[in-house]
């Protein structure tokens, strides 16, 4: 249960819908909802007794400083800066719904991740290389042939991993928050009422989301890895692996393109788009209900130190209602 729980942190860090001109984002947690408004981050967490237990903290600057703020490598920023506060968010959460008595100790997360390492170079880095290799091989088939094919495997590879994971009754749960998210987020970005009954009626499918960013990085992965030809196996390993980066940034700006446009990033993200119907659920109004408590939070970060803070947060060195209160005072200064 406790590996379990420590994979899905991993396995989840992927479903993050990027923000953009209206500075809204969001993630799907074990039990919960992290948001991100135009300064703060807010986590609404539903506990097993049933009430719902919030922290808010600020988001890093870094990476609006120096060369972060500059196209395509503030995309690979971030998108390192969203992964490491969706762990923090995931790991707060998972502490909730084990309870005291089921903690994932230090030994037991690296075990989970440096499994999930493994897995995800065996089967999204080694495998399609592989295949590709070995078809291309035996049909004569061009250096960007090896490369498309190689793209091809990897995405299907990837859409039938997530189709898996899918049947997992834990990770469902996850995915409707998924969908309660987008719904909450699509709901404020018309300009809705954000109630639970008003936002159910939105679509749980949004054009930021992290799943449809990740189908558009195999996409111009082909194109990447193309253009700087062929070679031995060790050097297009390599070769992949330090121009991940460049591919996530073109990526992010991309998406980050295509949703601001109604005519030709509307159809040109659409195959991306339905990829989320694997990857969201109908939501529950008590879930919708959770992802607008984080969405308040988000915009209110100072409303945290009058509701109900996250146990796991209570027992950090500095918790939720500290951090909001020096926001408060940081805001009334500014």
């Amino acid at each position: 249960m406790k590996i379990n729980i420590a994979l899905q942190r991993i396995i989840l860090s992927a479903f993050i819908s990027i923000p953009k001109r209206i500075p809204v984002g969001g993630q799907a947690v074990i039990e919960g909802v992290l948001m991100k408004g135009p300064e703060h981050w807010g986590l609404a967490v539903r506990e097993p007794g049933g009430s719902i237990c919030l922290q808010a903290w600020l988001g890093s600057d870094w990476i609006k400083k120096g060369i972060w703020k500059y196209p395509v490598v503030r995309g690979f920023a971030t998108m390192v800066e969203m992964m490491r506060i969706g762990m923090r968010a995931l790991s707060i959460s998972a502490e909730i719904s084990l309870g005291e008595e089921d903690k994932i100790s230090p030994l037991e997360m690296a075990g989970a991740i440096a499994v999930a390492v493994f897995a995800v170079a065996g089967l999204f880095v080694a495998l399609p290389m592989l295949v590709s290799e070995y078809l291309t091989s035996h049909l004569g088939l061009s250096p960007l042939s090896k490369n498309i094919i190689e793209g091809i495997i990897r995405g299907i590879i990837f859409v039938g991993y997530v189709a898996v994971i899918g049947l997992w009754k834990d990770i469902q749960r996850v995915f409707a928050y998924h969908g309660a998210e987008h719904k909450t987020i699509n709901a404020y970005e018309n300009d809705a009422e954000l109630t639970p009954e008003s936002v159910s009626g939105f679509s749980r499918i949004h054009r930021r989301c992290g799943t449809s960013f990740l189908l558009v990085v195999i996409f111009v992965s082909i194109i990447v890895f193309s253009a700087i030809g062929g070679g031995s196996l060790l050097w297009r390993i390599g070769s992949r692996v330090l121009l991940l980066p460049l591919v996530i940034g073109i990526s992010y700006e991309f998406i980050k393109e295509a949703s601001n446009s109604e005519t030709w990033g509307k159809y040109c993200i659409m195959p991306a788009l339905s990829l989320q119907y694997i990857t969201t659920r109908e939501p529950a109004l008590d879930q919708i209900e959770v992802a607008l408590a984080a969405l308040d939070l988000a915009l209110h970060p100072e409303k945290a130190a009058v509701t109900k803070p996250c146990e796991a947060a209570e027992k950090s060195p500095q918790n939720s209602q500290d951090i909001v209160e020096q926001q408060s005072d940081d805001i009334m200064s500014a």
